[in-house]
Parts: C-alpha cells; sequence; structure tokens
C-alpha cells in the first residue's frame, strides 16, 4: 500500500479523472442522450470541467484542483436527482459512475498526498 501512496504515482489520478471526464462529455452521443437537453449539457460541462481540472493538475499540482474535482464530482454524482432526469437510466448512470470515480479519487488524492505523516502506530 506504502507504495501506491508515493507522489510519483499521482498523476495516475489525474490520467483516470481526464478519462472519465473525456467519457461523461462523449456519453450523450454513445449512449444516446443527446436530445436530452438537461442530462446532455450536464455531462458536457462537467465533463469537460472535470478533464481540464484534472489537466491543471496534470500540468502543476496544487490542492485547490483536487478540491474543485471533489466538488464537480459531487455534483455530477447528485445532478441526475438535482436536475431531473433520474429517469432516463443512461444518463443516470453515466453520472453517477464518473461521479463516485472522480469524487472518490479526489478524496483520496487530498487525504494521502495532502502531506500527511502515515500512522506510526
Amino acid at each position: 500500500m506504502e507504495k501506491w501512496l508515493k507522489t510519483e504515482n499521482r498523476p495516475v489520478i489525474d490520467i483516470v479523472n481526464i478519462v472519465a471526464g473525456i467519457a461523461l462529455a462523449l456519453s450523450p452521443w454513445y449512449l444516446g442522450f443527446t436530445a436530452e437537453t438537461y442530462a446532455a449539457w450536464n455531462a458536457w460541462i462537467a465533463g469537460a470541467v472535470i478533464a481540464l481540472i484534472a489537466v491543471g493538475a496534470l500540468v502543476a499540482f496544487h490542492a485547490y484542483e483536487e478540491w474543485a474535482n471533489l466538488v464537480v464530482g459531487l455534483w455530477t454524482l447528485v445532478s441526475p436527482w438535482a436536475v431531473g432526469f433520474s429517469g432516463l437510466a443512461a444518463a443516470m448512470w453515466a453520472h453517477v459512475i464518473v461521479g463516485v470515480i472522480v469524487a472518490a479519487l479526489a478524496a483520496g488524492s487530498l487525504w494521502f498526498f495532502g502531506n500527511r505523516p502515515l500512522s506510526t502506530a
């Protein structure tokens, strides 16, 4: 476990976030919900924001980028119910899956790479 917590492994998280953001941005086309305005626009905007934040974190890491990805990931997770497209199964699951992945990776990055000492007990 300690091997994965080294800072040189942190870019893997950003690459996964880039892929997740691009997948969410493309999901209205390959899952077929482009006609659903709220779901499609939410996927396009949230996916682009996730990917752009992750690219910024990949170039120069700052903790605020992970906080921003945590917020966008949590929004993506709850947006099917907040915006009202939870009845569209494909759109809902795309948002929930990407939201969980992005929020969990951002929270993990903040926790493990936040210069906290590992437990010595």
